[in-house]
């Protein structure tokens, strides 16, 4: 199953647990494979995600405090949440900011709200808008760094 996605269907009519389920997990299984032979229903069947060790945490980000971090010009603010080499994040870029700094770390980013301009030192540039997201790993391209005109609000893992 190595380069599928791993994700699992559920239609109105199943009931997790019962003979429902798994009548309504094979017509789904069996939809897909008609209508899109490359989207077949799996669960947890790829490699996992290595996250330190941590019970089932719940984040209200609203009550994790604000660190301000300058930008070249505006800042970004963020709220954090850290457990050994994960790093969570919510940031929110002002109107006008651009990175201070080129970025060889990798993220998982997503944007929630506004604009986002990612540079690569190699000149490719990527306008990100909600909804959208970008994934790179550590040194897994050009370094990066981060500009928007009219602000953004990100959802950062690191």
């Amino acid at each position: 199953m190595a380069g599928r996605s791993s994700f699992a269907v559920y239609s109105p009519r199943m009931v997790p647990g019962t003979a429902l389920e798994a009548i309504g997990l094979l017509e789904e299984k069996i939809l897909l494979k008609t209508t899109q032979p490359n989207l077949i229903p799996q669960t947890c069947e790829h490699e996992p995600m290595i996250i330190p060790a941590l019970p089932f945490t719940v984040t209200d980000w609203s009550k994790v405090p604000e660190t301000k971090h300058p930008g070249e010009t505006g800042h970004a603010t963020w709220r954090t949440f850290t457990v050994g080499d994960l790093r969570v994040r919510h940031v929110e870029y002002s109107p006008g900011y651009l990175a201070d700094h080129w970025c060889d770390r990798g993220h998982v980013l997503y944007v929630l709200e506004g604009e986002l301009v990612t540079e690569l030192r190699d000149g490719r540039r990527f306008r990100l808008s909600p909804g959208m997201s970008y994934q790179v790993s550590d040194h897994g391209d050009a370094s990066h760094r981060s500009s928007t005109e009219t602000g953004a609000k990100l959802f950062i893992v690191d």
